[in-house]
Protein backbone atom coordinates (compact mmCIF):
# COMPACT_ATOMS: atom_id res chain seq x y z
CA UNK A 1 0.00 0.00 0.00
CA UNK A 2 1.53 3.33 -1.06
CA UNK A 3 1.23 6.17 1.63
CA UNK A 4 -1.08 8.36 -0.70
CA UNK A 5 -3.80 5.73 0.01
CA UNK A 6 -3.16 5.62 3.81
CA UNK A 7 -6.06 7.86 5.85
CA UNK A 8 -4.93 11.29 6.55
CA UNK A 9 -5.31 10.74 10.34
CA UNK A 10 -2.70 8.21 10.15
CA UNK A 11 -0.04 9.52 8.29
CA UNK A 12 -0.21 12.68 11.17
CA UNK A 13 -0.10 10.05 13.88
CA UNK A 14 2.78 8.70 11.82
CA UNK A 15 4.68 12.02 11.39
CA UNK A 16 3.74 13.18 15.45
CA UNK A 17 5.36 9.86 16.87
CA UNK A 18 9.44 10.32 17.39
CA UNK A 19 11.89 8.15 15.96
CA UNK A 20 12.54 6.67 19.00
CA UNK A 21 10.75 6.55 22.18
CA UNK A 22 12.69 7.52 25.27
CA UNK A 23 13.75 5.21 27.99
CA UNK A 24 11.29 4.62 30.58
CA UNK A 25 12.67 5.99 34.39
CA UNK A 26 12.62 2.14 34.98
CA UNK A 27 14.55 1.16 31.90
CA UNK A 28 17.11 3.76 33.20
CA UNK A 29 17.18 2.83 36.79
CA UNK A 30 17.95 -1.04 35.30
CA UNK A 31 20.98 0.71 33.54
CA UNK A 32 22.20 1.63 36.80
CA UNK A 33 21.41 -0.80 38.92
CA UNK A 34 23.27 -3.53 36.59
CA UNK A 35 26.20 -1.05 36.70
CA UNK A 36 26.27 -1.30 40.39
CA UNK A 37 26.03 -5.11 40.31
CA UNK A 38 28.78 -5.59 37.39
CA UNK A 39 30.93 -3.06 39.17
CA UNK A 40 31.04 -5.43 42.27
CA UNK A 41 31.27 -8.51 40.48
CA UNK A 42 34.56 -6.94 39.10
CA UNK A 43 33.09 -7.14 35.28
CA UNK A 44 33.86 -3.05 34.87
CA UNK A 45 37.70 -3.35 35.02
CA UNK A 46 36.84 -4.82 31.22
CA UNK A 47 37.90 -1.83 28.52
CA UNK A 48 34.76 -2.95 26.39
CA UNK A 49 32.16 -1.64 28.93
CA UNK A 50 33.69 2.07 28.75
CA UNK A 51 33.46 4.72 26.36
CA UNK A 52 35.28 7.66 27.84
CA UNK A 53 35.01 11.12 26.38
CA UNK A 54 38.66 10.44 25.09
CA UNK A 55 40.52 7.98 24.58
CA UNK A 56 43.25 8.79 26.86
CA UNK A 57 40.61 8.86 29.99
CA UNK A 58 39.80 5.10 29.47
CA UNK A 59 42.71 3.91 32.26
CA UNK A 60 42.41 6.79 34.76
CA UNK A 61 38.17 5.51 34.58
CA UNK A 62 39.18 2.08 35.40
CA UNK A 63 41.23 3.18 38.26
CA UNK A 64 38.51 5.52 39.21
CA UNK A 65 36.06 2.52 38.74
CA UNK A 66 38.60 -0.26 40.83
CA UNK A 67 38.60 2.40 43.90
CA UNK A 68 35.17 2.51 44.38
CA UNK A 69 34.51 -0.88 44.14
CA UNK A 70 36.31 -1.48 47.11
CA UNK A 71 36.01 1.57 48.58
CA UNK A 72 31.93 2.38 48.83
CA UNK A 73 29.86 0.12 51.11
CA UNK A 74 27.72 -0.89 48.14
CA UNK A 75 25.33 -3.79 50.53
CA UNK A 76 24.30 -0.55 52.58
CA UNK A 77 23.65 1.65 49.85
CA UNK A 78 19.77 2.02 49.82
CA UNK A 79 18.81 4.70 48.00
CA UNK A 80 18.06 5.09 44.59
CA UNK A 81 20.15 7.83 42.29
CA UNK A 82 18.21 11.37 40.61
CA UNK A 83 18.27 10.45 37.03
CA UNK A 84 19.04 12.41 34.29
CA UNK A 85 18.74 11.33 30.52
CA UNK A 86 19.93 13.86 27.37
CA UNK A 87 20.10 12.26 24.20
CA UNK A 88 21.52 9.16 24.34
CA UNK A 89 23.20 9.85 27.54
CA UNK A 90 22.10 8.87 30.87
CA UNK A 91 23.13 10.21 34.43
CA UNK A 92 22.65 9.17 37.82
CA UNK A 93 23.09 11.82 40.63
CA UNK A 94 23.84 9.78 44.21
CA UNK A 95 25.96 9.84 47.74
CA UNK A 96 27.66 6.65 48.54
CA UNK A 97 27.80 5.14 51.74
CA UNK A 98 31.99 4.59 52.36
CA UNK A 99 33.01 1.37 53.82
CA UNK A 100 34.29 1.64 57.22
CA UNK A 101 31.62 4.30 57.80
CA UNK A 102 28.65 4.02 56.59
CA UNK A 103 27.11 6.67 58.33
CA UNK A 104 29.35 9.14 56.00
CA UNK A 105 28.29 9.82 52.52
CA UNK A 106 30.60 10.88 49.77
CA UNK A 107 29.91 14.27 48.03
CA UNK A 108 27.22 13.44 45.65
CA UNK A 109 28.96 11.52 41.85
CA UNK A 110 27.97 11.92 38.75
CA UNK A 111 27.56 9.12 37.00
CA UNK A 112 27.45 9.47 32.59
CA UNK A 113 26.84 6.23 30.63
CA UNK A 114 25.76 5.95 26.84
CA UNK A 115 22.92 3.91 25.98
CA UNK A 116 22.83 2.64 22.58
CA UNK A 117 19.29 0.67 22.02
CA UNK A 118 19.60 -0.60 25.73
CA UNK A 119 23.49 -1.76 25.86
CA UNK A 120 24.65 0.71 27.84
CA UNK A 121 28.44 2.09 28.60
CA UNK A 122 30.33 3.58 31.60
CA UNK A 123 31.15 7.10 30.21
CA UNK A 124 32.58 9.26 33.25
CA UNK A 125 31.98 9.85 36.94
CA UNK A 126 32.27 13.32 38.47
CA UNK A 127 31.99 15.45 42.13
CA UNK A 128 31.70 18.79 40.42
CA UNK A 129 28.15 19.43 38.83
CA UNK A 130 26.67 23.28 38.13
CA UNK A 131 22.84 22.38 38.58
CA UNK A 132 21.98 24.46 35.75
CA UNK A 133 18.43 22.55 35.92
CA UNK A 134 17.36 24.27 38.77
CA UNK A 135 17.66 27.66 36.56
CA UNK A 136 14.30 28.42 36.58
CA UNK A 137 12.17 30.51 34.01
CA UNK A 138 14.27 33.91 32.02
CA UNK A 139 15.33 36.63 32.17
CA UNK A 140 17.65 35.27 34.97
CA UNK A 141 20.28 37.44 36.51
CA UNK A 142 21.13 34.53 39.30
CA UNK A 143 22.82 31.29 38.72
CA UNK A 144 22.66 27.94 40.71
CA UNK A 145 26.03 27.59 42.88
CA UNK A 146 28.59 24.93 44.04
CA UNK A 147 29.90 25.09 47.60
CA UNK A 148 33.26 27.65 47.81
CA UNK A 149 35.57 24.44 48.56
CA UNK A 150 34.48 23.07 44.71
CA UNK A 151 35.53 26.55 43.56
CA UNK A 152 38.32 26.77 44.86
CA UNK A 153 38.98 23.13 43.65
CA UNK A 154 37.62 24.47 39.88
CA UNK A 155 39.93 27.49 39.81
CA UNK A 156 43.06 25.27 40.50
CA UNK A 157 42.16 22.59 38.35
CA UNK A 158 41.60 25.27 35.57
CA UNK A 159 44.88 26.61 36.17
CA UNK A 160 46.94 23.23 36.99
CA UNK A 161 45.40 22.26 33.69
CA UNK A 162 46.50 24.99 31.47
CA UNK A 163 50.11 24.82 33.18
CA UNK A 164 50.34 21.18 32.54
CA UNK A 165 49.37 21.19 28.59
CA UNK A 166 51.89 24.10 28.37
CA UNK A 167 54.66 22.16 29.42
CA UNK A 168 53.60 19.09 27.58
CA UNK A 169 53.88 21.67 24.84
CA UNK A 170 57.16 23.20 25.30
CA UNK A 171 58.53 19.70 26.56
CA UNK A 172 58.09 18.17 23.45
CA UNK A 173 59.13 21.21 21.47
CA UNK A 174 61.80 22.08 23.02
CA UNK A 175 63.23 19.28 25.54
CA UNK A 176 62.27 19.22 29.11
CA UNK A 177 64.92 21.43 30.50
CA UNK A 178 63.33 24.21 28.40
CA UNK A 179 59.97 23.29 29.73
CA UNK A 180 60.72 23.62 33.54
CA UNK A 181 63.06 27.21 33.10
CA UNK A 182 59.92 28.42 31.37
CA UNK A 183 57.54 28.13 34.50
CA UNK A 184 60.67 29.98 36.97
CA UNK A 185 58.69 33.33 37.96
CA UNK A 186 60.16 33.53 40.47
CA UNK A 187 61.30 37.33 40.02
CA UNK A 188 57.70 38.49 39.03
CA UNK A 189 56.16 36.61 42.25
CA UNK A 190 58.78 38.11 44.92
CA UNK A 191 58.06 41.25 43.26
CA UNK A 192 54.09 40.92 44.18
CA UNK A 193 54.99 40.31 47.90
CA UNK A 194 57.12 42.77 48.24
CA UNK A 195 54.99 45.49 46.58
CA UNK A 196 51.38 43.67 47.81
CA UNK A 197 52.88 43.00 51.11
CA UNK A 198 54.95 46.30 52.08
CA UNK A 199 55.21 47.17 55.55
CA UNK A 200 57.81 44.11 56.56
CA UNK A 201 61.08 43.69 55.38
CA UNK A 202 60.92 41.28 51.72
CA UNK A 203 62.81 38.43 53.36
CA UNK A 204 59.25 38.44 55.67
CA UNK A 205 56.71 39.86 52.94
CA UNK A 206 57.64 36.94 50.72
CA UNK A 207 56.80 33.99 53.78
CA UNK A 208 53.62 36.16 54.31
CA UNK A 209 52.70 36.41 51.00
CA UNK A 210 53.33 32.51 50.12
CA UNK A 211 51.11 32.57 53.45
CA UNK A 212 48.20 33.99 51.47
CA UNK A 213 48.52 33.22 48.85
CA UNK A 214 47.96 29.22 49.51
CA UNK A 215 45.62 30.29 52.49
CA UNK A 216 42.94 32.53 50.48
CA UNK A 217 43.49 32.73 46.86
CA UNK A 218 44.12 28.55 46.67
CA UNK A 219 41.87 27.72 49.80
CA UNK A 220 44.67 25.45 50.48
CA UNK A 221 45.25 24.57 54.38
CA UNK A 222 48.24 26.49 55.90
CA UNK A 223 50.03 26.97 59.17
CA UNK A 224 52.81 29.26 59.50
CA UNK A 225 55.12 27.56 61.73
CA UNK A 226 57.99 30.40 61.89
CA UNK A 227 59.48 33.28 60.87
CA UNK A 228 62.08 34.95 61.42
CA UNK A 229 64.11 36.86 60.01
CA UNK A 230 67.12 34.07 58.91
CA UNK A 231 64.53 31.08 58.80
CA UNK A 232 61.19 30.23 58.39
CA UNK A 233 59.16 27.37 58.61
CA UNK A 234 55.11 26.65 56.40
CA UNK A 235 53.29 23.58 56.44
CA UNK A 236 50.64 23.71 53.62
CA UNK A 237 48.55 20.87 52.08
CA UNK A 238 48.82 21.82 48.23
CA UNK A 239 45.54 20.80 46.16
CA UNK A 240 48.66 20.30 43.44
CA UNK A 241 49.33 16.64 43.78
CA UNK A 242 45.73 16.26 45.10
CA UNK A 243 44.35 17.56 41.80
CA UNK A 244 47.00 15.10 40.38
CA UNK A 245 45.56 12.34 41.75
CA UNK A 246 41.84 13.38 41.19
CA UNK A 247 41.59 14.58 37.53
CA UNK A 248 41.50 12.22 34.91
CA UNK A 249 43.08 13.81 32.34
CA UNK A 250 46.62 15.24 34.03
CA UNK A 251 47.88 11.67 34.27
CA UNK A 252 48.09 11.21 29.92
CA UNK A 253 49.67 14.63 29.99
CA UNK A 254 52.68 14.37 32.79
CA UNK A 255 54.51 11.70 34.88
CA UNK A 256 53.78 12.05 38.61
CA UNK A 257 57.70 12.72 39.09
CA UNK A 258 57.56 15.73 36.50
CA UNK A 259 54.28 17.10 37.79
CA UNK A 260 56.52 17.09 41.47
CA UNK A 261 59.50 18.68 39.85
CA UNK A 262 57.41 21.22 38.10
CA UNK A 263 55.79 22.36 41.56
CA UNK A 264 59.62 22.32 43.18
CA UNK A 265 60.60 24.42 40.12
CA UNK A 266 58.50 26.89 40.61
CA UNK A 267 59.00 27.09 44.45
CA UNK A 268 62.79 26.87 44.51
CA UNK A 269 62.78 29.72 41.61
CA UNK A 270 60.47 32.20 43.93
CA UNK A 271 62.50 31.30 47.21
CA UNK A 272 65.60 31.72 45.41
CA UNK A 273 64.72 35.44 44.28
CA UNK A 274 63.36 36.18 47.87
CA UNK A 275 66.50 35.79 49.05
CA UNK A 276 65.85 32.39 50.39
CA UNK A 277 67.15 28.69 50.61
CA UNK A 278 64.33 26.22 50.64
CA UNK A 279 63.98 22.75 51.54
CA UNK A 280 61.07 20.94 50.47
CA UNK A 281 59.82 17.63 52.31
CA UNK A 282 56.41 15.74 52.51
CA UNK A 283 54.76 14.25 55.69
CA UNK A 284 51.61 12.50 53.99
CA UNK A 285 49.36 15.19 52.46
CA UNK A 286 51.32 17.78 53.97
CA UNK A 287 54.08 19.71 52.28
CA UNK A 288 56.86 21.51 54.83
CA UNK A 289 58.50 24.72 52.97
CA UNK A 290 61.78 25.34 55.36
CA UNK A 291 63.84 28.55 54.22
CA UNK A 292 66.60 29.73 55.37
CA UNK A 293 68.90 32.61 54.89
CA UNK A 294 72.22 34.35 55.41
CA UNK A 295 71.37 37.66 58.00
CA UNK A 296 73.99 39.63 55.42
CA UNK A 297 71.79 38.46 52.50
CA UNK A 298 68.98 40.61 50.20
CA UNK A 299 66.55 39.59 48.29
CA UNK A 300 67.94 39.87 44.73
CA UNK A 301 65.71 42.49 43.24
Amino acid sequence: MSIKKLPALIILAALLVPASLPASPNEDLRIWKEFVSDLQAGKMEDAARIRAYYPELLEPMKGYLGQLRIGIAWDKLKAEPEVFRVGDQVHFVISLPYKGDEQTLSPPFCFSFLDEKGRWYFQHMETIMIRMDQLGPLPATSFPDVPAERKAWMREEIEISDQVRLFAFLAKEKGKDFAFGWFRDGAGYALAARTWVPFVPPERAFVLYLCWDFARRRENPVTLEKLADTEAVVRVVPRWFQLYEAAAHLKPQISSEDFRRLFETIWQDRAKNAGWDLAISYEGEACLFRFARSPMLSPAF
